[in-house]
């Protein structure tokens, strides 16, 4: 399964179970294009499993898929580099097709090795609960606002695609709960080798590292292996989508459900599958995740939809075209105007603007990416300031970037607190004209404490310092 940080606890607690969160929009259209092919060109499908001619055959037929993702609740959020895959469900639920989420109380209990060089570190059962609710509401949310997003923006242009297809979430411990070792090995022991486990990329490179690995560890490609055996037997599910380092995981399943169901007429028409999504890199080769320390969380607790905007009004010009494609719904022939336009005037960042607005939207909604723009316009921009100082304060205290200051303080008090200097820095910063008031950027050389000209409603305070920093503060009486 996904992972999200390096913590993870060693044994299984008691996890409540997550409600199966539905959102039932059944589809029955006809899908007259290559999915895959076109899922391919935005980036988001490097290997699919044998016989990959069968799935596009399905795909092509409109026969509706089902396809499950997990994650295991190893941190309190979910960050933008565990999207890829879940934006190539995204793409084949407005299209029709069923997807399942999963949360795994059990598997991220145990501990995927997938990836790492030394052992995760335990996770108390009380944290583990608490990440398994809050990633439980992160992907509902998710999968809720790109839907909407798809339909507000794009759906009325897709001639081929009316309806949608059902959302469910759940938890893996929901089923492992009740299994019992003994049973589980003599009923399905006889199908795993141990061949295979060794040879797994997750196990052999531990093997041959200087790095242990435990036996929890080791069993972890079993118990993913039965998730999919246990989501393809009881809810026919038939595809399971997951990183490049998952390949060993998913296969595995692969191998137990054909080996256990060898003998059924179902496995011959209904295949397993496997589809995996490419490691997210920026064009410097940058890991584009939590562990490379760039990492933007989809918990507004720990990063706010400005924080996401700002993030991909940042992307470089290199890589804009390639996160329109992965992060968005937009139609390649839009995307492609769109850098047609950004090229004609790259100084001008348009096409990092259109894609930071459409992620923004997509993960936060309408409103919340609207009031980003707004934010990044004040700040940067050199545009004229219409709201309010009601609407000013709503929207930067809404982003946690609200500075407060009372009417009292002097200029240079002022820029010491914001710039986290000396007094003697930040008075020298006013001497030499480098802070710049109120919405007309009025530069003043001298320390004051007459705020009444510069201030937006008699209560917000545009200040410039230096030619990067900038803050919008409420002056209290």
């Amino acid at each position: 399964m996904l992972s999200l940080t390096y913590s993870v606890g060693s044994r299984v607690g008691y996890f409540p179970n997550v409600s199966r969160n539905v959102l039932k929009r059944f589809s029955s259209n006809k899908t007259r294009t290559n999915l895959l092919d076109l899922l391919r060109k935005r980036g988001l499908i490097s290997q699919v499993s044998a016989p990959e001619e069968v799935l596009v055959s399905k795909v092509q037929n409109g026969d509706k898929l089902k396809m499950y993702c997990g994650v295991d609740p190893t941190a309190k959020s979910i960050h933008l580099g565990n999207l890829v895959p879940m934006m190539l469900m995204l793409n084949f639920y407005v299209r029709g097709h069923d997807i399942v989420n999963i949360v795994g109380g059990a598997t991220g209990a145990v501990g995927d090795p997938s990836g790492r060089s030394t052992e995760r570190k335990t996770m108390s059962i009380d944290t583990r609960l608490d990440n398994v609710s809050r990633i439980t509401t992160q992907l509902s949310r998710f999968f809720q606002n790109g839907l909407t997003y798809y339909e507000n923006k794009y759906k009325s242009n897709d001639d081929e695609n009316k309806n949608t297809g059902v959302y469910t979430m759940t938890n893996n411990y929901n089923w492992w709960k009740d299994v019992k070792m003994i049973e589980f090995l003599a009923q399905y022991g006889k199908y795993i080798r141990i061949q295979s486990m060794l040879s797994r990329d997750s196990v052999s490179a531990r093997l041959s590292s200087q790095g242990s690995l435990g036996f929890n560890e080791f069993t972890y490609q079993i118990l993913q292996a039965y998730d999919f055996y246990h989501l393809y037997k009881n809810e026919n599910t038939t595809i399971q989508i997951g990183g490049n380092d998952q390949w060993g995981n998913i296969t595995a399943g692969i191998d137990l459900i054909n080996r256990v169901e060898q003998n059924s007429s179902n496995v011959k028409k209904n295949p397993p599958f496997a589809i995996t999504v490419p490691l997210l890199t920026t064009s410097n080769g940058q890991k584009f995740g939590k562990s490379a320390g760039n990492a933007i969380f989809l918990d507004e607790e720990i990063n706010t939809a400005y924080d996401i905007y700002q993030f991909f009004l940042n992307t470089t010009d290199a890589d804009v075209e390639r996160f329109l494609k992965i992060f968005t719904l937009m139609p390649i022939n839009k995307i492609s105007e769109v850098v047609e336009k950004h090229n004609d005037a790259p100084q001008l960042h348009y096409a990092q603007s259109v894609l930071a607005q459409e992620v923004t939207e997509l993960i936060h909604g309408t409103k919340k990416a609207k009031d980003a723009k707004t934010i990044s316009r004040v700040l940067f921009s050199n545009s004229t300031i219409t709201e309010d100082s009601k609407e000013l304060i709503r929207i930067f205290s809404g982003a946690r970037i609200l500075k407060q200051a009372s009417q009292g303080s002097d200029l240079t008090t002022l820029v010491s607190e914001l710039m986290q200097c000396s007094k003697a820095e930040a008075k020298r910063k006013v001497v030499q004209g480098s802070v710049y008031l109120g919405p007309d950027r009025v530069r003043l050389e001298k320390n004051t404490s007459d705020w009444i000209q510069y201030l937006i409603g008699n209560e917000v305070l545009l200040i410039r310092i230096g030619k990067q920093k900038c803050f919008v503060v409420q002056m209290t009486q």
